[in-house]
């Protein structure tokens, strides 16, 4: 039993090479409004970071001002991509100590941060690869986002498209590795095993994976955790290993209220999305039976769906957001279902394979 509690998802810092175009690109394509700033008109001498809001959904971009640096290097090894997945926490210190007692390394020791409009208390560790965990806690703090960040006061605008909060955020590990990952989470901060695939479940003509849903005592958080499996061909997932150098996030899953009108702006927006077989809707109701939304659009947008005892769930995936095939973003509505798309991975695969066989890499 933890000391703490985990609330939720407090936002991912992604390290990208140009910070106010990757900030104009979440703005303009996703729906994102810039809230915070951080850069050398605030003090910060090394970096610059946006932090861009939706709703629950919060994403720092973050970008170096220094040759040589930390942020540097992990770019140019990894290219743009999320280094800090972040819960928001009642008790930050307490976070940070009893994951360090367990086993967890420390990137860094609780730090009080103040400002006028409060305090808040932040600690960091290692997670996997070069990926860490930052425990925010901020229940004294009543500002835009955090000490050291100023209202982000340029006049822009941006028109929500409909994510409400993250439903779950994915990490890929190498071949062999996801079974130590799951065990580090379970042992650090106490989660448990909440849903699991592998490669007899999740294969197709080409490739395969297996994939473990960690999740916190009160399911908040979900992680579904990664790795290959032997296959023909080269898996997506090794695509992302080989591309990314290392183990990290392959995506993060963002949930709306209304799927239909969400992925109709973001494809007005000019959001890329992986193609679906048509095929896949020939026989959508004999897996899934009656569900509210019109095939006939389902089809037109390449939503794919699956169901499980408790109800049924819609999804889409965009193509990767950079030109390494690694970072991508999930689109996902829940009508009852708690699973992750067991029924889709065998046509999620099948396109994302079309996609690496352009790429040359499959």
């Amino acid at each position: 039993m933890n000391s703490y509690s985990i609330n939720g998802f407090d936002h991912c810092e992604l390290y990208v090479s140009n910070a106010k175009q990757a900030a104009h690109y979440y703005r303009t394509a996703l729906g994102f409004l810039p809230i915070a700033y951080s850069g050398l008109e605030t003090g910060s001498r090394d970096r610059v970071s946006y932090v861009l809001k939706q709703n629950q959904v919060r994403f720092i971009l973050t970008s170096p001002l220094e040759n040589n640096s930390e942020i540097g290097t992990h770019i140019y090894t990894h290219g743009d991509g999320i280094k800090d997945v972040s819960f928001t926490v009642d008790n930050a210190e307490a976070a940070w100590e009893e994951s360090t007692t367990r086993g967890a390394e420390s990137i860094l020791k609780p730090k009080l941060l103040t400002d006028d409009r409060g305090e808040a208390v932040v600690a960091t560790i290692k997670a996997f690869g070069d990926t860490t965990h930052t425990f925010v806690q901020r229940n004294n703090y009543d500002g835009v986002f955090l000490p050291g960040y100023t209202v982000f006061e340029e006049d822009v605008l941006a028109e929500p498209t409909g994510l409400v909060h993250i439903d779950h955020v994915v990490g890929n590990q190498s071949d062999g590795e996801m079974e130590s990952v799951c065990n580090f989470y379970e042992k650090v901060f106490g989660w448990h095993r909440f849903w699991s695939v592998d490669d007899k479940d999740i294969t197709t003509e080409f490739s395969a994976l297996r994939s473990t849903v960690m999740a916190n005592d009160n399911e908040t958080i979900k992680m579904p955790i990664n790795e290959p499996a032997d296959g023909l061909k080269k898996s997506q997932i090794q695509e992302f290993i080989d591309y990314y150098k290392s183990a990290g996030i392959q995506h993060v899953a963002m949930s709306t209220k209304d799927i239909i009108k969400t992925v109709t702006k973001l494809r007005k927006n000019s959001v890329e999305f992986l193609d679906v077989p048509k095929t896949y809707y020939e026989s959508l109701t004999d897996r899934v039976g009656e569900i509210d939304e019109d095939i006939a659009v389902l089809k037109e947008l390449g939503i794919l769906v699956d169901k499980d005892n408790n109800g049924y769930m819609l999804q889409i995936f965009t193509k990767p957001i950079q030109d390494r095939p690694t970072l991508f973003y999930e689109i996902i509505q829940r009508r009852g279902s708690n699973s992750f798309g067991k029924g889709n991975f065998k046509a999620l695969f099948e396109s994302i394979e079309s996609e690496q066989e352009k790429r040359g890499n499959l």
